[in-house]
């Protein structure tokens, strides 16, 4: 979405990202950014708050009118309903919601990646 966002800006037309992965959406260096401290998969506010999308959406509007300036971002200011219990869940060392299978399935995919990145197939 990001990559996409700056190609967009780049044929002149302006956008706003709204997203929930601060630190890679920064680093792709988008023109204006709305981050919403959720989980992944609920930027826009969480399912059924249509007030709270509303609220976003409107947020996300207004940055795209009246940003001071490139890569400005904006913090929406929602607190996830459920507390922030999911955090712990992704962003723990032991990542509890990952079984031994799904780990080791995932390792062999990062390391097949880094051997496609090293022969610059990737």
């Amino acid at each position: 979405m990001s990559l996409i966002s700056r190609y967009i800006e780049e044929h002149g037309i302006p956008t706003v990202v709204i997203g929930a992965a601060r630190d890679i959406v920064e680093h792709c260096g988008v023109a204006r950014f709305l981050f919403v401290d959720f989980p992944l998969g609920s930027p826009c506010g969480e399912p059924g708050n249509l007030d709270q999308q509303r609220g976003i959406f409107r947020q996300a509007l207004d940055l795209l009118e009246k940003a001071p300036g490139s890569m400005t971002t904006r913090e929406a200011g929602y607190t996830w309903s459920n507390g922030d219990e999911w955090k712990r869940l992704v962003f723990s060392e032991e990542q509890p919601w990952q079984d031994e299978e799904t780990k080791a399935k995932w390792l062999a995919r990062k390391e097949e990646y880094r051997r496609l990145k090293e022969d610059g197939k990737v």
